[in-house]
C-alpha cells in the first residue's frame, strides 16, 4: 500500500521508518514497517493505530510530533538529531525518547574546526575580496597556541577535542558537572566564570535546557576576553542575542554561528551585518557523514527493542 511517499508492508505496522528495511541493513522476523520520509502526505490515521517505534526523520519533527496522538501503542520515540528540545515536551506519557548521540559528532566537529579557523584567518575576508580581484593581504591570528575552552563536554565536544589536538591547542573542558576524562580534567558548568577569561576561543556544545536557555548572556559574554571568538554549534537560544550583538558592534569579539536565535535568522535582522561575524544555515550534522551513522543507530535501536534490550541514548525514560 502506498499513500504519498509511505509504504507499508501490513495493516498490523509495528515500526514507523524514514528509510525501507533494505536500506538499513535488514531486521529478522516480519517486522512490520511503515517507511515515511518526513516528505508528502503523512500516513493515514489507520496505518499508525499498531506503531510501537517510531524514527523521526531528520528535520520533520514538528510534522511528526503532530502524529503521536494517532500512535495509541506508541513506546520509543527515536530522533535523528542529537538535541531534542523539540520533541521532548511534546513526548506523550509513558513513552521512550532516545536521541542521536553520535551520530552527529564527525560532521559537527568538522564544521566547528572549520567555523573556528575560517573566523579567524579570515576566509570571509578573503572570499569578498577575491570577488572584487583585491589582493588583500593583512596579520590574522593561528588557531595553534590558542586556549579553546569546550562548554558542554558530550560525545560533539570530545570529537571536536580529538580534531582540535593536532592544531597545537589548550583545551579546557566544561560539563553540568566535574569529572576526569581521558584528554583530562572536566569543570563543572559553576567554574565558568574562572575559565572564560583564560579562553581564546569558546565553543558552545551543550543541549538547550531550561538550564542552558540564554546562557551566554551579557555577564558571560562580558568575562570573554577582548579579541576572543564565541562559536555556537548547539542551539540558537544557548546565546543571548541582544547582548551577543553589542559585543559584536562594539568590536570587542567575534562570533561563528551555525545556530541563532531566532531561526532561521529572517530578512534585516542585525545579526547578519555583525562585524566580524560568521554564519551558517544550522548545517552542523547535514553532511554525508550522517546518513551511513544514522542507519547503524537505528539498526542498533530495533535489533535492542526487539530482542527486549536496553536501547541506547535515552533522554527519558516514559512513565504514565
Amino acid at each position: 500500500m502506498v499513500a504519498g511517499n509511505s509504504t507499508v508492508r501490513s495493516d498490523a505496522v509495528r515500526f514507523l521508518l524514514p528509510y525501507p528495511p533494505n536500506q538499513i541493513g535488514g531486521l529478522p522476523g516480519d517486522p512490520r514497517v511503515l517507511v515515511w520520509d518526513g516528505t508528502g502526505d503523512p500516513p493515514s490515521p489507520e496505518s499508525l493505530t499498531g506503531v510501537e517505534f517510531f524514527v523521526v526523520p531528520y528535520g520533520s519533527a514538528g510534522a511528526a510530533a503532530a502524529l503521536f496522538d494517532r500512535m495509541p501503542l506508541l513506546r520509543v520515540v527515536q530522533s535523528l538529531s542529537a538535541g531534542v528540545d523539540d520533541l521532548r515536551r511534546r513526548i506523550p506519557p509513558g513513552v521512550v525518547l532516545c536521541n542521536a548521540r553520535g551520530v552527529h559528532d564527525a560532521s559537527t566537529a568538522e564544521l566547528a574546526v572549520s567555523l573556528t579557523l575560517a573566523s579567524l584567518r579570515g576566509i570571509p575576508d578573503f572570499v569578498r575580496a577575491q570577488a572584487t580581484e583585491t589582493w588583500q593581504t593583512g596579520f590574522r591570528p593561528a588557531l595553534a597556541d590558542r586556549t579553546v575552552l569546550l562548554v558542554g563536554y558530550g560525545s560533539i565536544a570530545v570529537a571536536l577535542e580529538e580534531r582540535l589536538i593536532p592544531f597545537e591547542c589548550d583545551i579546557l573542558r566544561v560539563a553540568r558537572t566535574a569529572r576526569t576524562a581521558p584528554r583530562g580534567a572536566v569543570h563543572a558548568l559553576s567554574e565558568l566564570t574562572e575559565l572564560l577569561p583564560r579562553a581564546e576561543v569558546v565553543v558552545l556544545t551543550l543541549p538547550l535546557t531550561d538550564e542552558t536557555r540564554g546562557l551566554a548572556d551579557a555577564g558571560f559574554l562580558s568575562l570573554m576576553r577582548d579579541g576572543a571568538l564565541l562559536v555556537n554549534i548547539s542551539r540558537g537560544a544557548v546565546v543571548d542575542t541582544e547582548a551577543l550583538l553589542r559585543e559584536l558592534t562594539a568590536g570587542r569579539l567575534l562570533a561563528a554561528l551555525d545556530v541563532t536565535h531566532p531561526e532561521p535568522l529572517p530578512t534585516g535582522h542585525p545579526l547578519w551585518h555583525a562585524p566580524n561575524t560568521l554564519i551558517s544555515p544550522h548545517v552542523g550534522g547535514n553532511s554525508s557523514a550522517f546518513l551511513p551513522r544514522a542507519l547503524r543507530l537505528i539498526r542498533t535501536q530495533l535489533l535492542r527493542y526487539q530482542a527486549g534490550e536496553p536501547l541506547a541514548n535515552i533522554v527519558t525514560k516514559g512513565s504514565r
